[in-house]
């Protein structure tokens, strides 16, 4: 053989082993599993959704009155309690109003006849007893617009870490019955991920705020919070 291609002979020669090898670790078998996990808990504060809307024949006039009326809901919050912390405007919008009449041609008339002002008040309430008291008082002062309550946990990661506990045990039971059903067993987890669904807010009707009573306190109920959390799986077969 020519010596210049001796070496390469014994190279490739030498390099056979390794390729055959590197062919033979393909991943085995593998079982791909959801696992779902949910925990609950009693809430222990509420984020109230405040509304006040006014309206008058130009945007300065209804802006003020708007003003006015956020002022005595934000100083009664106060009063009962809340911290400047816990008190943030969500949002302020100043829109026109129209009134549309149609004429002959059938088009419409746009008759401007108004300004409309809404100021949107978050309130983080961290004494859940005072939630159906603290929406009285706020519709007393002036809120007729919108308005949500959502229960929440100031720091839910407990039930959290308890509901993906759950979920990843819901995983290895689903995994460890799909092996013995196919005549083989479950080895190590190769991977996993997770998707966390947050409690969905509880939210109240605007037509509510009517409904409410002068005197006392809204009827309010917190319930529980479930969280849910649900794991992606993937386990070795052997």
């Amino acid at each position: 053989m020519n010596g210049f291609l001796l070496p390469l002979a014994l190279a490739a020669a030498m390099a056979l082993p390794a390729i055959a090898h590197a062919g033979d670790t393909r991943p085995g078998p593998r079982i791909f599993v959801t696992g779902e996990g949910e925990a609950t808990v009693a809430p222990d504060m509420a984020i109230l959704s405040l509304s006040v809307m006014r309206e008058a024949k130009t945007a300065r006039a209804a802006l003020d009155a708007n003003n006015d009326a956020m002022a005595a809901v934000i100083t009664a919050m106060k009063a009962a309690g809340i911290e400047d912390r816990d008190l943030q405007t969500a949002g302020i919008q100043i829109s026109p109003r129209y009134n549309y009449t149609n004429k002959p041609d059938g088009t419409q008339n746009a008759e401007l006849v108004a300004y409309q002002v809404t100021n949107t008040l978050s309130v983080r309430v961290r004494d859940i007893d005072k939630t159906g008291e603290l929406l009285d008082k706020a519709v007393t002062l002036g809120v007729n617009e919108g308005g949500g309550i959502v229960f929440t946990n100031a720091d839910p990661a407990a039930i959290v870490t308890e509901a993906r506990k759950k979920a990843v045990a819901d995983a290895a039971a689903k995994a460890k019955t799909l092996a013995e059903a196919a005549g083989t067993s479950v080895g190590r987890v190769i991977e996993i991920s997770e998707q966390f669904a947050p409690p969905m807010p509880v939210r109240m009707a605007a037509k509510s705020f009517d409904a409410m009573p002068q005197a006392g306190g809204a009827p309010v109920q917190a319930g529980e919070n479930a969280y849910r959390v649900q794991v992606n799986v993937t386990f070795e077969m052997k």
